[in-house]
């Protein structure tokens, strides 16, 4: 009889042994013949080279479907157990529109026809505009799709930006140091964050620059490069600055900018930058433009009709 040890420190043991080790009762009732012992982040399995073969194969596809999708549960694991790989192949393509699986089970998908557009968009094209109101998720399903990027390792980190234009304030008149300042313009990307990544993990990311959220002055000089980029609240940007972002994109970089031309909070005198690009690079070959309207409207019932009021007085 071997033994061999098969060590989950990168991974959330938990999760992975479920609750009350339901997981790891299944693959003992499952492999009879090993003798399977779970301490910590630490399997030690003994029988056969075969049986324990087949048991690594079986473990390594579970460990697989945890870190793609952020959970795995006891009819996951009975799935794979009796199907092996075809069996989450067949989990995948049913589950193949989910982009993140958040916090308490909170599952984050593409939910409108313009949102699905966004996440095929990005697989074909490097920098994405998604354009329209408040309430059509073009934020926060560009920041699904940026934690989906970093949890397959596609890229090595996020960067998080928008322009701190303030709407009838003055930054330095509010209290506070920069950060505490800046904060509040920032918040709504904190929160799509918190809904799609653990309190503890999202903190270790931002610790160590693996996630990074600062205001569109902040990239001045910079390259972006082997991280998804996302630049939010764009229609509040001046014309030099967006050029200033746009251009610090890196070679194996994903650029998305979201913004709302109708919440323009630049002075009367300065132009947006957004609606200059928007015309500049409607055309260019990996750039792809796409307009969200009141359909994608997916907050308060009574929000897509505010949208629809309102859009009648501006024409």
């Amino acid at each position: 009889m071997s033994e061999r040890i098969i060590k989950t420190e990168n991974a959330n043991v938990a999760e992975i042994y479920g609750v009350n080790d339901i997981n790891i009762e299944l693959l003992k009732r499952h492999f009879t013949r090993l003798k399977i012992v779970a301490r910590g982040d630490t399997l030690k399995i003994a029988g056969s080279d075969e049986d324990m073969a087949h048991f690594e194969m079986i473990f390594n596809v579970m460990l697989d479907y945890h870190d793609k999708y952020g959970k795995i549960t006891e009819g996951d694991v009975q799935h794979i157990l009796y199907g092996g790989k075809k069996a989450v192949e067949e989990i995948v393509k049913d589950n193949n529109d989910v982009l993140v699986f958040g916090n308490n089970g909170h599952i984050v998908k593409a939910r409108t026809a313009n949102q699905r557009k966004m996440v095929e968009s990005v697989v074909k094209n490097d920098m994405l505009f998604a354009v329209g109101p408040a309430g059509t998720g073009k934020t926060y399903t560009a920041v699904a799709l940026a934690v989906r990027a970093l949890k397959n390792k596609e890229v090595k980190r996020i960067v998080l930006t928008r322009p701190a234009v303030e709407a009838g304030e003055n930054l330095g008149f509010l209290p506070g140091d920069l950060k505490e300042k800046l904060d509040p313009y920032l918040q709504p990307l904190y929160d799509a964050l918190h809904d799609m990544i653990p309190s503890d993990k999202l903190e270790h990311y931002i610790e160590n620059r693996v996630i990074e959220i600062a205001p569109l002055a902040f990239m001045r000089g910079r390259t972006l490069d082997n991280a998804f980029v996302i630049l939010d609240e764009a229609q509040n940007s001046t014309q030099s600055q967006l050029k200033m972002f746009l251009t610090r994109m890196g070679a194996s970089a994903k650029f998305i900018i979201t913004g709302d031309v109708t919440q323009i909070d630049l002075p009367r005198n300065q132009p947006s930058g957004l609606i200059q690009a928007l015309d500049l690079l409607k055309g260019v070959k990996g750039i792809d433009i796409i307009m969200l309207d009141e359909s994608d409207v997916i907050r308060h019932r009574l929000v897509k009709s505010i949208i629809q009021a309102y859009h009648v007085v501006e024409k």
